[in-house]
């Protein structure tokens, strides 16, 4: 309807696909496809992943600001933004596939894959015995939705696990800490770390020299929220000195990756472009819609995000 409006915006997802999907919950909302916005002042809503710098300045009228994903850091920084209401969005979608994402790489260093795979390089049967998974300590940094059900997950597995967040967290399977301490203790006891705490400016590389210190040599890093929580060039450092073993690295502090970059020259890393979880429109939509249900009757949307925590 004309003066309720939402604005898509995206260079990854499928405006169509997220513009049917939204009306199929909510067929009153008139979804506008960026740059074909109409008038700004119609503008209410806004679902967009990285929109370029000015972008929100234009629609004078918004109430509200849905994230095509997880994190929200980026919204966090901008200077285009009058006081509205910020969500995140969190679907059983994006849940399943992130947990999908983490279970591959963790369970592809628990069987030692990547040995086989440069056996497999060099043409030799090189056999290393199994060690079953309760015998390996997975570290989980960040118990928020996403978190929780990857944690959960390999603890169904049989991995033992221990999780890390800033609240106290009960995750059936999962032995959680907090604070400073928490952090340096899941560090030192995992084999195997899974980064997935949120970017802010307190957990801004997180992961920096002394803290990669700390891990025991051989343990290995997997890296799914955001570049920035760790230090890349003491990673980098860490990765060739050998007293990290491996890294399976989505995201960077620079995306795409530089040609450049020297992550690109390791061979115990494994690099993917920031793929280990995205949105479903037919499920995420839901969520959308509700949060605009609720904006509508003057009430906080689901997921709502805390902009001075930065989640």
């Amino acid at each position: 309807m004309s003066g309720d409006a939402l604005v898509f915006y995206s260079s990854v997802d499928n405006a169509q696909a997220w513009r049917s999907a939204l009306i199929a919950e909510l067929p009153d909302l008139d979804v506008r496809i960026e740059p074909d916005v109409g008038n700004p002042a119609d503008i209410r809503y806004a679902l967009c992943w990285t929109p370029p710098a000015g972008f929100f300045a234009r629609f004078p009228n918004l109430q509200l600001v849905v994230n095509l994903g997880a994190g929200v850091d980026s919204l966090m920084q901008r200077d285009d933004l009058v006081p509205v209401k910020f969500a995140r969005l969190n679907d059983p979608g994006m849940e399943a596939m992130m947990a999908s994402y983490v279970i591959f790489a963790v369970t592809r260093y628990a069987r030692d894959i990547p040995a086989f795979e440069r056996a497999t390089r060099r043409g030799e049967w090189h056999y290393i015995h199994p060690r079953p998974l309760f015998e390996i300590k997975v570290g989980v940094l960040g118990l928020g939705e996403l978190g929780a059900a990857a944690a959960k997950a390999l603890a169904a597995m049989g991995y033992a696990v221990w999780g890390w967040s800033r609240s106290p967290k009960e995750i059936p399977g999962v032995t959680a800490r907090t604070g400073r301490e928490g952090l340096e203790r899941v560090l030192a006891e995992s084999d195997i770390v899974v980064c997935l705490v949120p970017l802010t400016p307190q957990t801004h590389h997180l992961l920096g020299a002394a803290e990669l210190a700390l891990m025991p040599r051989g343990a290995k890093l997997v890296n799914v929220s955001r570049g920035a929580l760790v230090d890349e060039a003491a990673l980098v450092e860490a990765l060739r000195s050998g007293h990290l073993a491996e890294a399976t690295l989505d995201v960077f502090e620079t995306e795409p990756l530089p040609k450049e970059h020297p992550l690109w020259s390791l061979d115990n890393v494994l690099i993917t472009p920031h793929v280990a979880s995205i949105t479903v429109p037919e499920l995420a939509a839901r969520d959308v819609a509700e949060s605009i249900r609720r904006v509508r009757q003057g009430l906080p949307p689901l997921h709502e995000v805390d902009p001075r925590r930065g989640y």
